[in-house]
């Protein structure tokens, strides 16, 4: 992509954002870049921009219809309804995302795979990175793992890149083609953006767009809204099951993990040797088997790296044992489904912390799993009314209403006893109180680990 003299405006000058302009500047375009936000808010990385040569504007959008630009990068946190992106489309001027641009830019010798899905794409993501560093490849992950690709595209010349892909870098996706891709799941997610359902994962579906009859998408054959996406896949589908003996896919049989493909039955590993809990963690580490066996790893050794592999941070992370109460952050579960799954890991009494910023999700099914599995339930944040609401409405009322993280922190140290699960599964985004769900659960494992130190 030759993009030496273009002038291009960047969209959103949060992490993404500032790896766009970076990676533009390098490449010798003329970059502007813009945010909703204010001077004052932004800080002191305006300056730094302006010295750096960027044509800035805060607090407002410029006016595109002069020409000014040629090609426009957005970032993923911008919803692609908004006004400017609107004009750039009457006026033609493409828009793409940061991870289009990542990809536009990487070397031919570098190949990718990309995760999407409601639940469970950091762990896959992460857990298929790891099998493949095993295997001796220099394999690395980004995406909306916190690594923006374009962080890394213009320095890696060979090798493979695991991205996790969410919704919103998928949709202003152009040419970007991942060699194998994997889709997980779809449950209802980031409905206030997308709208509906169908809408949301007609865009997750956007992931094997531009494949071609070399390629493989991996998909959960358990789930009907995936499962269903294969008769429009371009390249070759290989299903995985945690329920089902597949004919030509990868499956449980007997306590084992098996590959059936090409004719053959592989023994892969037994589930013995998977350290995560949870039905949908096994949904995880069937994707990345799966997707580390057609890309050439041999069965030794991805069970080698499945018995080492213990998770990642803010997603079922076990934080510590205090007083027999175990101290569960899981951050990352920023909506109902999310949480549900958690819920469904431990046969414990659960003391459950909740709330946040609903990003459209209906809360009564995690009502019902509440009212059936969970010893309390502690709501906070700007959600906590809604999820009261229902719970309520299955005749349940063990419920403790809070403003924040550190008040529930403190009920739930009050309330748990021996045995019990002190579980921080949110169901909701963390933007009503924090940056990101790191921030909140960074908050969580320094509020635990401080009582633990008494």
């Amino acid at each position: 992509m030759q993009l030496k003299g273009r002038r291009i405006l960047v969209v959103g000058i949060a992490k993404s954002g500032l790896q766009s302009i970076n990676i533009l500047q390098k490449q010798g375009a003329i970059v502007s870049a813009c945010d909703i936000k204010t001077g004052e808010q932004l800080g002191e990385i305006t300056d730094k921009l302006r010295q750096a040569g960027v044509d800035l504007f805060t607090g407002t959008y410029p006016d595109i219809s002069t020409g000014k630009y040629e090609l426009i990068v957005a970032s993923p946190g911008v919803p692609l309804d908004i006004d400017l992106f609107i004009q750039a489309k009457h006026h033609k001027i493409p828009v793409i995302s940061e991870v289009e641009l990542g990809y536009k830019l990487k070397a031919p010798q570098v190949e990718i795979y990309a995760i999407t899905g409601t639940n469970g794409k950091t762990t896959t993501v992460s857990l298929l990175q790891h099998i493949l560093s095993s295997d001796g490849r220099q394999a690395v992950y980004a995406g909306n793992i916190g690594v923006p690709l374009t962080s890394i595209t213009d320095s890696l010349e060979s090798g493979e890149i695991v991205l996790e892909m969410s919704s919103f870098q998928l949709e202003a996706i152009e040419e970007f083609r991942p060699h194998i891709c994997g889709i997980l799941n779809i449950t209802p997610d980031h409905l206030n953006r997308h709208k509906t359902l169908e809408n949301y994962a007609a865009i997750k579906e956007k992931i094997f767009l531009n494949q071609q009859a070399a390629d493989y998408a991996v998909l959960n054959y358990d789930d009907p809204i995936v499962s269903e996406m294969a008769s429009r896949c371009p390249g070759q589908v290989v299903f995985f099951s945690i329920s089902t003996q597949l004919k030509n896919g990868i499956f449980i049989q007997d306590n084992n993990i098996i590959a059936s493909l090409h004719g053959q039955e592989i023994p892969i590993c037994p589930l013995s040797d998977i350290k995560l809990k949870g039905n949908h963690n096994l949904e995880n580490v069937l994707c990345a088997v799966t997707m580390a066996f057609l890309s050439g790893v041999t069965p030794g050794v991805i069970s080698r790296a499945i018995s080492v592999f213990k998770g990642v941070r803010h997603r079922m992370e076990e934080v510590v044992s205090l007083n027999g109460v175990l101290y569960i952050n899981d951050s990352k579960a920023t909506n109902p489904e999310s949480a549900i799954k958690a819920i469904e890991s431990f046969e414990q009494p659960i003391v459950l912390i909740a709330g946040g910023r609903n990003k459209g999700s209906d809360f009564s099914l995690l009502a019902k799993y509440i009212h059936d599995r969970v010893k309390a339930v502690i709501v906070m944040g700007e959600a906590r009314a809604e999820i009261t609401a229902a719970v309520m409405k299955t005749d349940y009322g063990n419920i403790y209403d809070v403003e924040d993280l550190t008040a529930a922190t403190e009920v739930a140290f009050k309330l748990a006893k021996e045995g019990d699960i002190v579980l921080l599964s949110p169901a909701c985004a963390s933007w009503d109180q924090f940056d990101n769900f790191e921030q909140r659960g960074d908050l969580f494992c320094k509020l635990v680990k401080a009582r633990s130190v008494f």
